[in-house]
């Protein structure tokens, strides 16, 4: 072997740190000008750590301009937790499409695009009041829930709850496993809040509130998890532990909060605000708040980060916000009839299987019309 080879991997117990290193210089080689130069022709936002796990820690905590030096750091020294944020990422995404497909605006992410969606956050709106929570909460959940499964370093179960307690159906000894929601509130607080602690803006607050409320949403729905220990399955005696509910409920909620949300406006000495309507009668501490109203949504406008609604598909017979009135903006709709095949005439058979045929039919499917162009700007 030569003195290149002696000076490079040589030796048995560097080789796995050395083949590691050269696989890192690699992606980075390939993947890094292609990330920067999408860095460099989209517009940057508050949340670039929304695609933390688009191409591994190392590599997006060194070179994201977004990251703010907390939030780098927490990243570097946490890359089993950014992971966890990474996966949490696409479900709470996936919530959010959820929530609103059947309202103009869907959720809709951009492709190639690092802000995930585009300029409509860069407006103080509900539709970004709703994502800063959604978000916030998605990171509680994903990091409790790595916690629990043993994935993480830095956190197990929480332990501290022990001896008895009662509820409706009597007492129960804690044990168990529960979820550490709060080390998942703690570290969520820490990452996601830190770009906005930086900045005392109407923005800042804003986001800080609205983070908070999808933290919270998350502890709001944990439940008692019990397992029984009688004679015969009885529940004479019980053991029990708090668990998170399917992130569903948090999404559902935090949806409902999105209906009911307030309109506020920064006080005189920038240290927090208060509802834009004088008649407002209440706190806002458990409800999302917004400074803008939000566009109609009907019509691309790209500079709002609007996509419009034209070739959604909307139900003809609803009122509500999926009806072809609503979602098409009073532009009227095209109907298309197209052949549907699903699963029918199913039966069970012994043991332990369903067979069903297969079973086709013609539907009407409506989508919204176009934007029709005025006939005067097509006179020359």
């Amino acid at each position: 072997m030569g003195e290149g080879a002696k000076g490079g991997c040589a030796a048995a117990s560097a080789r796995t740190h050395c083949n590691s290193s050269t696989d890192t210089t690699t992606v980075q080689r390939i993947y890094l000008p292609l990330f920067l130069l999408l860095l460099l022709f989209t517009p940057r936002v508050d949340s670039s750590w929304w695609y933390i796990g688009a191409l591994g820690a190392r590599v997006i905590c060194d070179n994201i301009p977004g990251l703010v030096n907390k939030q780098r750091q927490l990243c570097q020294r946490h890359p089993d937790l950014m992971q966890s944020i990474g996966e949490g990422a696409k479900e709470w995404i996936r919530e959010c499409q959820h929530q609103f497909r059947h309202h103009r605006w869907n959720c809709s992410t951009l492709e190639r695009d690092h802000t995930v969606f585009g300029r409509v956050m860069l407006r103080s709106s509900r539709e970004a009041a709703f994502v800063y929570a959604i978000s916030s909460a998605g990171v509680v959940y994903a990091i409790t829930r790595a916690c629990s499964q043993g994935e993480l370093k830095t956190c197990s179960c929480d332990t501290h709850k022990r001896g008895r307690a009662s509820d409706e159906m009597g007492d129960f000894d804690w044990g168990g496993c529960s979820d550490n929601i709060n080390y998942g509130i703690k570290f969520a607080k820490a990452f996601v809040d830190a770009r906005e602690r930086m900045v005392k803006d109407a923005r800042a607050l804003m986001n800080l509130h609205n983070n908070r409320c999808g933290r919270m949403a998350v502890k709001r729905f944990m439940k008692l998890e019990c397992k029984c220990h009688g004679v015969s399955g009885s529940c004479a005696l019980r053991t029990c532990w708090l668990a998170m509910s399917d992130f569903r409920r948090t999404g559902d909620y935090l949806r409902k909060k999105y209906n009911t949300a307030v309109e506020v406006t920064m006080n005189q000495d920038g240290t927090g605000f208060m509802a834009a309507d004088r008649n407002f009668r209440g706190t806002t501490k458990n409800d999302l708040v917004y400074v803008e109203s939000s566009p109609d949504y009907c019509l691309m406008d790209r500079t709002a980060g609007s996509l419009g609604t034209a070739g959604r598909v909307c139900n003809k017979s609803s009122r509500g916000m999926d009806g072809c009135e609503v979602m098409c903006c009073g532009r009227g709709y095209d109907t298309t009839r197209v052949k549907r095949v699903t699963k029918c005439e199913c039966k069970f058979k012994w043991c332990c299987a369903v067979e069903c045929s297969d079973c086709e039919d013609t539907v009407d499917v409506h989508t919204c019309k176009p934007h029709k162009r005025p006939d005067w700007l097509d006179l020359t």
